[in-house]
């Protein structure tokens, strides 16, 4: 494949725009290089209206808020500009989205990449971005950190605030509170979480909560509830979900009553997502295969196990694949879930009474390694972060059916781990 190669003045090379046939790639390819990285991963709202309607602004598009209803409008984007931030081993990269087709146009990047920021979340105003630091030692500290970054409103590009520690080695996943006066950090080295206060400024404070689950815990996803009352964390090690109250004042997390969901053996629960319903959650479990529909009870706090459904096709082992990402539409319909060795997206539709889910499907992910996946604002869209391909691939998603048909759009990125999307605040 032939490419022209321009330099940004941001750092970033960027492949222009070619077709033809490349790895797990049809359609037009975006390509963009960089070095350095290691090794080592959502959740959350969705923000925003379709062109042709909507519905509520959601917290965020990792972390915190509620989900934005769909529109009525076509695929195309509204009159406020969506970006994608993409996190992995190489470093942050900054596109912006064509809500089209899902084409991404380079923006800035890579940055941090020595910091190994795997995974993102966002503020509900939309005006900071946060990103893990999954290493073992920052700063002579035995633990890993998480950073903070300004959007800019107009471009949406990112400069660098500042970091402070999560309290824990290897964190793998991060979100803000529903207030976006937090960062709760999930430590999967250390087996902690850790809740760190954010500035009028997006500056991180130190930790004014931080909870040991052991070592064998595997803390793998926190988040709060809708209310901001409760906070859960899953340990994949434990096969559990801890239940936490949260003080959406000071931050401040305490062991709920029960403490834990505890749930069958080898379950190893990984993500976690609330339907926008608030009566329900998801929870992808990573070695099982499968995802466990949780009954919510919000006075109280604590999950119940509803029922469990595999990620896989008939008669494919779970043995050869692991689980990654879970993440609910905005419509509320559909529940998608990623597979790393099958490398598909299962799809189920959503029982809107009892929460249950029935397979609907599974498209493959036109590339390796499907660690994240993204559900646009609109709900007409889905990115997908290919790691072991270095590819993002954009679906089309059926409205009626939960469908996912790719749009032959393809960008190249090393090593992605995490890719969000954003809509930039009203200019």
């Amino acid at each position: 494949m032939q490419r022209a190669l321009l330099f940004l003045a941001a750092g970033m090379w960027l492949g222009c725009g070619s077709s033809g046939a490349g790895a797990a790639n049809d359609g037009a390819t975006t390509g963009v290089t960089a070095g350095g990285g290691d090794d080592a991963i959502q959740g959350g709202g969705a923000s925003g209206s379709s062109t042709g309607g909507g519905g509520a602004a959601g917290g965020g598009v990792t972390g915190g808020g509620g989900a934005g209803g769909s529109g009525a409008g076509g695929g195309a984007q509204d009159e406020r500009a969506f970006m994608v931030y993409v996190g992995g081993h190489q470093g942050l990269f900054v596109f912006r989205l064509d809500g089209a087709d899902g084409a991404l146009s380079a923006v800035q990047g890579p940055l941090d990449a020595e910091m190994n920021p795997t995974f993102l979340a966002v503020d509900p105003a939309h005006e900071h971005l946060f990103a893990v630091n999954e290493l073992n030692e920052v700063d002579g500290e035995l633990s890993g950190a998480v950073s903070a970054f300004r959007i800019d409103p107009q471009g949406g590009t990112l400069a660098f605030i500042n970091r402070a520690s999560s309290k824990g080695a290897g964190p793998a996943h991060l979100s803000t509170d529903r207030a976006g006066r937090f960062v709760l950090a999930a430590n999967y080295g250390g087996g902690t979480a850790a809740v760190l206060p954010v500035g009028p400024d997006g500056a991180l404070g130190q930790a004014v909560s931080d909870v040991s689950f052991g070592r064998r815990a595997r803390s793998h996803h926190a988040v709060t509830d809708p209310a901001n009352r409760f906070a859960f964390v899953t340990n994949l090690g434990l096969d559990t979900i801890t239940q936490l109250t949260f003080d959406a004042d000071t931050g401040h997390m305490e062991p709920n009553d029960p403490p834990a969901l505890e749930l069958p053996a080898r379950t190893t629960p990984r993500h976690l997502e609330f339907h926008p319903s608030g009566r329900f959650a998801y929870v992808i479990n990573e070695s099982a295969g499968s995802i466990t529909t949780l009954s919510y009870e919000p006075s109280r706090g604590t999950f119940s196990a509803l029922a469990t459904v595999s990620t896989l096709p008939d008669g494919v082992s779970a043995e050869d694949n692991a689980c990654a990402e879970v993440q609910v539409s905005p419509s509320g319909k559909f529940v998608y879930g990623s597979n790393r060795g099958h490398d598909s997206i299962a799809i189920f539709a959503v029982d809107p009474e009892r929460g249950t889910l029935t397979p609907a499907g599974h498209a493959s992910t036109q590339g390796m390694t499907p660690r994240h996946f993204q559900i646009s604002p609109t709900g007409k869209l889905m990115l997908v972060a290919n790691q072991d391909s270095n590819n993002i691939v954009a679906f089309h998603v059926d409205d009626a059916t939960g469908a996912l048909e790719p749009t032959g759009r393809v960008t190249e990125v090393p090593e992605p781990t995490y890719v969000g999307i954003v809509a930039l605040p009203d200019r």
